[in-house]
């Protein structure tokens, strides 16, 4: 759209600026995605497996292409529902969802509205589905499930919202699952924001379990969680699985107790060194039905006198060391990469609806375009680049100048001559080709 502005530059007299250059788009690299999404089947799936309270006798714009609409808008970098008004005639947009004209800020706000629980639970559903092509794809035969819990902010009286004693803040305290391995969002909940970690956890890893296990079985399934998921449910619904887990205990007097029992003495290590020793042995909790391997960590730095303990408890056999027990919890520090990615990338923390339903579907959605991004990259990019962030790929990748011209028969995208990066760009693009699903 032309303004009626212009603008004039200090440095070059001459200079005119205004925006009336055309039908051109600023995302080209948007096709690179349809193109992927195209290939695993999205808008088949999304249509297969969710339901919208739908009324509408006459409608414009179906339920599907507008939240096709809301991914791109996303994996763009164009957060707010409002950015709809300026790429109504965006060439690429257009092109990539089939239609002559977007869906106005209005409508997204109304489609919003169909939202109900079993669509969230629909999500999720959906959200499954696609994983599970993907894990076929990558012939994968492991799979770490990181259990974390995060915030969102709240800057207003949105419903659900409280205060985070943790956080000291109000908002809301997502529950969230990540493949450790691959970065792939497992699953996410919404929650109000003043419980606990662990709350709900039971019914939001036992659907996962259940899947991996029986559905999509996996040759070594890992459970990962701090300390805020060392409860008795967690360890028994693992077990129930036959899955192996291994998370970190709080410290208490018993623990120290134990831990300060395996220090020796005058074992002659250098005073002016750091000190590390582990340890492995049985223990029961009096919310245990029975006794637990547990693994302890005990640090004393240099010319310290006393020890520092750490300690996870796990079902892994003997045959992993302790040493390896820790090295195993410790590698779970990569999932605040991913959530940051969610949050920062996607706006996985976005959360400017007063309705909680409302805000839990655009966490949802955050999740589906997080997803898209992280399997396109994994799978067809090299593995140097499987690393970017989306921040990276929009520079090189999505962020193109490019022209659409319509003949009689074909269309044309004609991309910057300049662009930097054409090579990385066609080369995804054929990687995207040659997937076979």
């Amino acid at each position: 759209m032309a303004t009626l502005q212009e603008k004039r530059v200090n440095f070059n007299s001459k200079m005119v600026i205004n925006n009336s250059g055309g039908n051109l788009s600023t995302d080209s690299g948007l096709i690179l995605v349809k193109e992927f999404m195209d290939s695993i089947g999205f808008s088949k799936l999304a249509s297969q497996f969710l339901t919208f309270q739908d009324n509408r006798s006459h409608c414009f714009h179906d339920n599907i292409s507008l939240l096709e609409q809301l991914l791109f808008q996303l994996i763009a970098g164009y957060p707010a529902d409002s950015s709809a008004n300026s790429l109504k005639e965006d060439p690429v947009f257009q092109l990539v969802l089939e239609k002559e004209s977007l869906a106005s800020q209005a409508s997204l706000s109304r489609f919003w509205d169909r939202i109900s629980e079993a669509t969230i639970s629909q999500f999720q559903t959906l959200n499954q589905a696609l994983i599970d092509k993907v894990h076929v794809e990558r012939d994968a035969t492991e799979l770490i499930i990181d259990l974390d819990s995060t915030h969102s902010d709240t800057f207003g009286k949105q419903e659900g919202s409280k205060f985070n004693a943790h956080y000291r803040t109000n908002g809301y305290h997502p529950l969230v699952a990540f493949d450790g391995l691959t970065g792939d969002f497992l699953k996410a909940e919404l929650r109000s924001g003043n419980v606990y970690t662990s709350n709900g956890v039971k019914d939001f890893l036992e659907p996962m379990l259940a899947h991996y296990s029986q559905t999509l079985p996996c040759t070594k399934l890992l459970v990962r969680g701090d300390s805020g998921f060392a409860t008795p449910e967690v360890y028994d619904i693992c077990e129930a699985y036959q899955s192996q887990y291994v998370i970190r205990l709080k410290k208490n007097k018993i623990l120290e107790k134990i831990a300060e029992s395996f220090i020796l003495i005058g074992n002659e290590h250098p005073w002016e060194e750091k000190e590390v020793h582990y340890h492995s042995t049985t223990y029961r909790a009096k919310s245990w039905a029975k006794g637990r391997r547990i693994c302890i960590k005990s640090t004393r730095e240099a010319n310290e006198l006393l020890f520092r303990h750490e300690y996870v408890v796990t079902n892994c056999s003997e045959e992993l060391s302790a040493r390896t027990m820790f090295q195993l919890y410790h590698n779970r520090g990569t999932m605040e990469n991913f959530i940051k990615e969610a949050k920062n990338g996607f706006y996985f923390d976005k959360t400017d609806s007063s309705s909680f339903l409302e805000n839990h579907a655009r966490m949802m959605v955050s999740l589906l375009a997080y997803n898209l991004i992280n399997f396109m990259k994994s799978i067809c990019l090299p593995p140097k680049e499987a690393g970017f962030q989306v921040d990276t790929l929009r520079l090189r990748l999505f962020k193109v100048a490019g022209k659409l011209v319509k003949s009689g028969r074909r269309l044309f995208l004609k991309l910057s001559s300049t662009h930097v990066y054409q090579q990385s760009f066609y080369h995804l693009l054929q990687k995207i080709q040659q997937l076979a699903w």
